[in-house]
């Protein structure tokens, strides 16, 4: 495994090992040992997935608040999607700015998002599959998002607004400005 830096601060790439051979193939996904080699010591808690069925699925622009923020590591299993990072730390240089990128299921990387950030994604392909570990447990309390198509954030999403499938919750999510102006990650 290795790491490749992103232009967020804190986002990063972890390239996998790939081991092909006429049967197939096989990854290690995560070992703690080898992450820890990397610099990454973030303790996992919960590993969570989640199927759309449809292409043009929307979900997030998802977070947790403090004591309760998550850092997470995701992968598509199945399919393929444009994953979405918000940089919602006020104290950073790249506040407010997002940074998207496809994932697919033949990919051989996953994508560190650390706390700090809001996470969503868009379903390029019906049926995908993402996988997420995580450093804290889901907390209802703590939930919280950014909607999808905040025009401050200016996401360039891959699916027209009227074409988007979300969920009655992710369609009421507040707008960035509308947020208390606390720091939820400290």
């Amino acid at each position: 495994m290795k790491l490749r830096e992103t232009d967020l601060a804190g986002v990063v790439i972890v390239e996998l090992d790939d081991f092909t051979d006429d049967r197939g193939s096989f990854m290690e996904t995560y070992d703690a040992k080898a992450f820890a080699k990397l610099g990454v010591t973030t303790a996992f808690v919960q590993d969570s997935c989640s199927v759309s069925r449809r292409k043009g699925t929307v979900r997030g622009l998802h977070f947790q608040t403090a004591p309760r923020a998550q850092d997470k590591l995701v992968r598509v299993t199945r399919g393929r999607l444009f994953d979405v990072m918000v940089d919602l730390r006020p104290a950073s240089p790249n506040y407010k700015r997002w940074m998207g990128l496809e994932l697919s299921a033949h990919d051989r990387f996953q994508v560190l998002i650390p706390k700090g950030f809001a996470h969503g994604f868009c379903t390029l392909e019906a049926n995908t599959e993402i996988t997420y570990k995580m450093s804290d447990h889901f907390s209802l309390g703590h939930y919280a998002g950014v909607r999808w198509n905040d025009p401050d954030l200016a996401i360039d999403w891959p699916v027209a607004e009227a074409e988007a499938v979300l969920s009655e919750r992710d369609k009421q999510l507040p707008l960035l400005r509308e947020l208390p102006p606390v720091n939820p990650f400290e």
